[in-house]
């Protein structure tokens, strides 16, 4: 393909002979954008981008890097950055986005540029639906392979365990297909722990499962009755049936115009989740809550699973922000008591917009068939909390407060993390407590194994030191 580019260095026009989607460098007007995570917090400045039309451009790409002595980064979705790509060949995957349903074997083949929203809409035409996120609008890919814990979790299990396999390019920009029984060990490295600066994952073939609809939606509490709510849920979650997979959210919304008019501007807490067993069944789950308190607002009811993001309601589009998370040993009072008073201040405004406990367990506690790096099967509690950074003039302000909930909450917590819940530099740092040692130990060997040069910087630090 002919690059009607003004000269360069020759070590890219290397690139430009060698792949024919377009390679942009600093100062070409569509670089910005390309580079950009999205989450706009983040910036990046790579040394060169390929947005790759096909994993032929992949390998392509990966060879040349090697060749050049560029590392390699990789962006699908722009979603859960950690190291930034600086100085890096930026190898963009948000143009693969095939997705083929096999309804007779429940089978889905997803590219790694696709969205949740796509694969559940041509799941939901044959009467299936995947191990999706709670947010339609994530990278299919990605949220899989870092373990993936959405609103069918504790009946289904985690997403990364739905997968059979992977079509990968390595370092040494051969394409592989990867599973239980081709490359094993490098099939185990990458669900659980992502691509971790191991592979270009150019696509999944995951299992679907037979749901059409669950009763989901929001109970919605005042946030005096915040307390009650939390300690009550510890109840509620004690026995509950894998069918349901739930959450407690305290929330501060803003003043937007895509928040329901009676919530905009203030701050609730919110019982929310999915059940995807038989209505009856539900509605008496629900009475324990219904029963005991008139919520504000109750917007559980039948759904199919096609709406099920409206669980969560997270933002369609990029924003600037900040994503901490935990694993909670237990939810106890003091816990509870600390949560509130960093969700909610006595004084001024929160700068967290959502402090929320997802309850884990069921399915996600048995070991899988297929045995992977994800170390988390024995958590019941994960807590998120998220900051908007609309005017980075607050970045001072919401990193004292992220760093003071981290602090607070650390009697409570494992030490330990889910990393799916972090972007940046807390994803670098926390990658080393979030797998056991044994687990570091062995992805260390398989980036020995599969990229022994190095060329592959800018995922986790699995190297197994520290």
């Amino acid at each position: 393909m002919e690059h009607e580019h003004p000269s360069r260095e020759g070590s890219i026009d290397e690139l430009w002979e060698s792949v024919s989607g377009p390679v942009l460098v600093p100062g070409d007007p569509d670089f910005a954008p390309t580079v950009q995570p999205w989450n706009l917090a983040i910036s990046q400045q790579p040394s060169a981008a390929v947005v790759a039309h096909d994993p032929r451009d992949v390998s392509e790409a990966v060879r040349a890097a090697a060749a050049i002595g560029l590392p390699v980064a990789v962006q699908a979705t722009g979603h859960g950055v950690g190291a930034v790509a600086d100085g890096a060949l930026l190898i963009v995957t948000s143009q693969l986005r095939d997705v083929h349903m096999d309804p007779v074997a429940r089978i889905a083949r997803v590219g790694a540029g696709v969205l949740w929203s796509e694969v559940v809409l041509q799941a939901q035409d044959v009467g299936l639906v995947p191990l999706m996120g709670s947010s339609p609008n994530v990278g299919a890919v990605g949220y899989t392979l870092g373990g993936g814990v959405g609103w069918l979790a504790r009946r289904y299990g985690l997403a990364c365990d739905s997968v059979r396999s992977l079509d990968v390019v390595t370092a040494d920009g051969e394409r592989r297909t990867v599973s239980a029984t081709e490359q094993p060990d490098l099939f185990w490295a990458l669900r659980g722990a992502g691509p971790a600066g191991l592979a270009v994952v150019l696509g999944m073939e995951i299992d679907l499962f037979p749901v059409t609809a669950g009763y989901g939606g929001n109970l919605v509490y005042p946030p005096e009755l915040a307390g009650e709510v939390l300690r009550r849920y510890r109840g509620w979650i004690a026995d509950a049936p894998e069918e349901l997979t739930s959450s407690v959210a305290l929330m501060n919304l803003p003043p937007l115009d895509i928040i329901p008019e009676p919530l905009r501007g203030q701050s609730w807490v919110m019982v929310r989740g999915l059940h995807c067993g038989e209505t009856a069944n539900a509605e008496a789950l629900l009475s324990y809550w219904r029963d005991w308190r008139q919520p504000a607002m109750d917007m559980f009811g039948e759904m199919p699973m096609s709406l099920i993001a409206t669980v969560s309601n997270d933002p369609e589009g990029p924003l600037p922000g900040v994503s901490t998370g935990a694993v909670l040993g237990a939810l106890t009072d003091d816990a509870v008591e600390t949560l509130l008073s960093h969700a909610f201040p006595k004084a001024g405004r929160a700068p967290f917009v959502q402090v929320e406990v997802r309850h884990l367990g069921g399915a996600t506690a048995r070991p899988p068939q297929v045995p992977s790096a994800f170390d988390g099967r024995d958590v019941e509690l994960l807590l998120q909390a998220v900051a908007m950074l609309p005017d980075p003039q607050m970045r001072p302000a919401v990193d004292a407060a992220v760093g003071a909930l981290q602090t607070a909450i650390e009697p409570y917590a494992t030490g330990r993390t889910y990393l799916n819940f972090l972007e940046g530099e807390e994803k670098v740092r926390s990658a080393q407590r979030s797998f056991t040692p044994e687990t570091l130990a062995r992805l260390a060997e398989v980036k020995r194994v599969y990229d022994p040069a190095g060329l592959f910087r800018f995922g986790l630090d699995v190297s197994g030191a520290g």
